[in-house]
């Protein structure tokens, strides 16, 4: 697949390169330049799309009052282990 530049610096993504990314009109895209030379695009996306990517199958979300005690008990074994040495 290639696409033409424009007098105005612009190229038209072929429909298939949009179709896999995802692309919408007037969604954004980031560019990144390797060392090698080689240059990658990829798709913009909002944090809320990551939503839910890391459940687990039968398990229960975790409540934020949960992940305090997890984080305190953890700061109480570490300065624990502190103090010892």
């Amino acid at each position: 697949m290639q696409s033409t530049i424009t007098v105005k610096g612009q190229a038209t993504l072929p429909k298939p390169v949009r179709d896999h990314l995802g692309l919408k009109p007037g969604d954004r895209v980031k560019f990144f330049i390797h060392p090698d030379g080689t240059v990658v695009m990829l798709p913009m996306r909002p944090a809320s799309s990551l939503r839910g990517i890391l459940k687990r199958a039968g398990q229960k979300p975790i409540t934020i009052e949960k992940m305090d005690e997890a984080i305190a008990q953890e700061v109480c074994e570490r300065d624990e282990r502190s103090t010892r040495q």
